[in-house]
């Protein structure tokens, strides 16, 4: 497959270049709102890091889903369902739901990691939830990311497809990071990410930790365990347990993976040093254990 070809599928998404305005828009209207309501939603250098990080993200993303449309290409060769599955309205809703089970594990690969967690931490490390946090994703994730779609080709789902769906997938993930939004009707809490949803999976409260992993469908959560609702009880926290106290975008971006570095160093044995790779954040050697779920055990 020429390079050229790739470059100009992959750039033809006609979807981001009609959101990406109406996410800016969005911004400014719920920032106006914030002021207006006094509610302080946004603060301008947390706001600045955010787009920093989606202008980082992007950029290194660039290589790597060229590599995958390219991969994903001649995966979808190989596949024996290619005659089969074509672009029918059914393959498109089906390639939804796969989508979106494939994000969802994806997601909570990256909070149950720590190598994994390291690229995706920057998205977590704001202490503000708005429409403009949406905008800070993870940088070193977009590395590994494609790597979780690889069984979607082999499955008869040609590329332009699957990344068509997984653009929809993150366009609809924008509009659940605000707090203006607070409850929906209940059978849509029941199926959908939602804004209160979201809230919970961006806190730092020891109940919510590493829950509601979500993309689109909150029934992935239901069924694998990492359901949480959001509780008047015990109010979000935002940002991470312990915060990044910078406005840096390089430290922002890579100041997990230094501190993975650090933990490995540290350790002595080689089983350990895996451990600090593999095994979730909060895991030390010679401390005390801070995972997520070892925290909410004690309580």
């Amino acid at each position: 497959m020429p390079l050229e070809h790739v470059i100009t599928q992959i750039s033809n998404d006609r979807f981001t270049a009609i959101a990406l305005p109406l996410f800016l828009l969005a911004i400014v209207l719920e920032a106006l709102i914030s002021l207006r309501l006094h509610r302080q939603l946004y603060a301008t250098k947390d706001l600045g890091v955010s787009v920093a990080m989606l202008l980082l993200s992007s950029a290194v993303d660039f290589l790597p889903k060229i590599a995958a449309f390219i991969a994903f290409f001649y995966l979808h060769e190989l596949s024996p369902l290619r005659d089969v599955v074509q672009r029918q309205w059914w393959a498109w809703i089906l390639l939804f739901f796969l989508d979106d089970f494939v994000y969802y594990w994806f997601h909570r690969a990256n909070h149950e990691t720590r190598i994994l967690w390291a690229g995706h931490v920057p998205h977590h490390s704001s202490t503000k939830f708005n429409f403009g946090t949406a905008l800070r994703q993870g940088v070193g994730e977009r590395v590994h990311k494609y790597c979780f779609w690889v069984p979607l080709p082999l499955l008869g789902f040609d590329p332009l497809m699957i990344f068509t769906i997984i653009a929809l997938n993150l366009i609809y993930q924008f509009w659940v990071h605000t707090e203006l939004v607070k409850k929906l009707p209940r059978v849509i809490e029941w199926l959908f990410n939602t804004p209160s949803h979201h809230r919970v999976h961006h806190a730092s409260n020891v109940r919510y930790l590493d829950r509601n992993h979500a993309g689109v469908l909150i029934i992935w959560d239901r069924m694998f365990g990492t359901f949480s609702e959001e509780l008047d009880a015990d109010p979000v926290e935002y940002g991470l347990t312990k915060n990044i106290d910078t406005h840096n975008p390089v430290t922002v971006a890579a100041g997990e993976y230094l501190g993975l570095w650090r933990d490995i160093k540290a350790a002595d044995k080689p089983g350990d040093k895996l451990r600090y790779l593999f095994l979730a954040p909060g895991w030390h050697h010679d401390g005390e254990d801070l995972r997520s779920n070892t925290l909410r055990n004690r309580g």
